[in-house]
C-alpha cells in the first residue's frame, strides 16, 4: 500500500515542501520516518533541489587531524554536519598542504596540493568536487599544470589559478590557467610577469589579484593583477595587509568589500577603502574565556571566512597558563564559532553553534558557498 510522504498532500507537493528546507535540517528530517528518510536520500529529491537551485548557504571547514573529513555549517539551521568521505584513493594519503578549496556554480572544489605518497611528497593537478544536491564527490578535469601553494579565486563563474610550485619549478611558477565548469575544461592564460609561490588569489573588482606571502613590503612584493576582459597582467604597487596564517588571510564579501585580520600580536580586523586604496581598522577579534582560567586568552590558528555579508571566525587554539606561577601551560583546542556584521559601526560578535564534536583546533582550510534560499528568495 502506498504511504504518502505527508498525509493529505500529493507526493509531488510534499516533495516541494521538504525540499525548501536547507541541508542543515536533513538529519532531523531523516529521523521523522523511514518514508521521509527515503525521500531525502532519493534522486528525485536531489534533482528537484538542483533544478530549482535551492542549495542554501554552506560553510565548508577542514580541521587539523581530520584528513579529508570535511564538515559543513548551515547558517539558516544553525547546524554543523559531516560531509561524506571522499572515496578518491589518493586521499588515503596525508593530504596536508598546498591545496586550494573554492566554491563555484553551487559546487565545492578541492584543487591540486601536495601530499605524501610512499613517504615522498607528490604535487597533484587533480580536482575533485562535492555536489551539495546529490551529496557526493566526483572527479572533474585536472589542471594543466600540477601545483601547490598557489593563488586561486572565482570570477564570473570561472576558477582562476596562478603561481605556486611543483617538482619542476620548486622556486615558483609564473603559469596561470582558468577552469570553466560549464565545459569542464582548463585553458592556459598568459604567464604572470613574475613567478609567485606561497601566494593567495583575491577576486576583487572583477580582477584576479595574486598576493604573495611577504605582503606589507611593497617594494619587494608587488601585486600581480590579471584582467579577464583583455587577458592582460599588470603590476600594482599597493599595500595589502597579510596575516602570517593563510587561513586568516583576505576575504571578500558578496558586496565586494575586502576584509583581513592582522594577527601580529592582536587580531585586528581591517577593511579597504577602494577609492583611497588604504586600509583602516574596524575592530578586533575578541579573546575568549575558558573554564578554570580567570583571564581572557588570545586565539591563534583560527579560520576566517565571509558568508554573504558576515564574517566568521571559527576554531583555533589558546594557551592556558597555570596561574599558580609555575610557568606551565597546555594547548586547548576550540570548537567555538563567532560571527559579526562588519557593516556595523562597532563590531559586535555573537556565538553560533560550535563545530561538530570531532572537530576543533587549527583550521586547515575553509570556503563558503552562497546559495539560493527558497524561504527567503535569495540568490547568489
Amino acid at each position: 500500500m502506498h504511504q504518502p510522504v505527508i498525509p493529505g498532500l500529493p507526493d509531488d507537493l510534499a516533495l516541494q515542501c521538504l525540499a525548501r528546507l536547507s541541508h542543515g535540517y536533513h538529519g532531523i528530517l531523516e529521523t521523522v520516518s523511514k518514508r521521509w528518510r527515503d525521500v531525502v536520500r532519493s534522486e528525485d529529491y536531489s534533482n528537484f533541489k538542483a533544478r530549482e537551485g535551492w542549495s542554501g548557504d554552506w560553510l565548508f571547514v577542514l580541521t587539523e587531524g581530520s584528513r579529508d573529513h570535511w564538515i559543513a555549517y548551515d547558517p539558516e539551521a544553525d547546524r554543523w554536519h559531516p560531509l561524506p568521505s571522499n572515496p578518491k584513493p589518493h586521499l588515503q594519503y596525508r593530504w596536508w598542504s598546498g591545496f586550494s578549496c573554492i566554491c563555484v556554480n553551487t559546487k565545492f572544489l578541492i584543487i591540486g596540493g601536495s601530499y605524501e605518497k610512499c613517504e615522498c611528497p607528490f604535487i597533484s593537478n587533480e580536482v575533485v568536487q562535492f555536489d551539495p544536491f546529490r551529496r557526493d564527490w566526483s572527479s572533474i578535469a585536472s589542471m594543466l599544470t600540477p601545483r601547490s601553494h598557489f593563488a586561486c579565486c572565482v570570477i564570473d563563474g570561472k576558477v582562476y589559478v596562478a603561481g605556486g610550485q611543483n617538482s619542476d619549478c620548486p622556486r615558483g611558477l609564473n603559469l596561470a590557467e582558468v577552469y570553466d565548469p560549464l565545459t569542464d575544461m582548463w585553458e592556459d592564460l598568459p604567464p604572470m610577469p613574475m613567478t609567485a609561490m606561497d601566494c593567495i588569489g583575491i577576486a576583487y573588482q572583477g580582477k584576479l589579484h595574486v598576493l604573495s606571502d611577504c605582503l606589507g613590503l611593497q617594494d619587494q612584493s608587488p601585486t600581480q593583477v590579471f584582467d579577464p576582459s583583455n587577458r592582460e597582467w599588470h603590476i600594482k604597487h599597493e599595500n595589502w595587509p597579510f596575516s602570517r596564517a593563510r587561513q586568516v588571510a583576505v576575504q571578500v564579501t558578496e558586496d565586494d568589500q575586502v576584509y583581513t585580520v592582522e594577527d601580529w600580536g592582536e587580531s585586528i580586523v581591517k577593511t579597504r577603502d577602494a577609492e583611497k586604496e588604504e586600509w583602516y581598522s574596524i575592530g578586533k577579534v575578541p579573546p575568549v574565556f575558558i573554564p578554570h582560567h580567570s583571564r581572557p586568552l588570545e586565539v591563534f590558528d583560527y579560520g576566517f571566512a565571509a558568508v554573504g555579508r558576515e564574517l566568521y571566525v571559527m576554531g583555533g587554539k589558546v594557551l592556558r597558563w597555570d596561574e599558580s606561577g609555575v610557568g606551565r601551560f597546555e594547548i586547548v583546542r576550540l570548537d567555538r564559532v563567532r560571527v559579526c556584521d562588519p557593516r556595523n559601526s562597532e563590531l559586535s560578535w555573537r556565538e553560533t553553534r560550535p563545530m561538530c564534536l570531532t572537530a576543533g583546533g587549527s583550521i586547515v582550510a575553509c570556503a563558503s558557498l552562497k546559495g539560493r534560499n527558497p524561504l527567503k528568495g535569495a540568490t547568489s
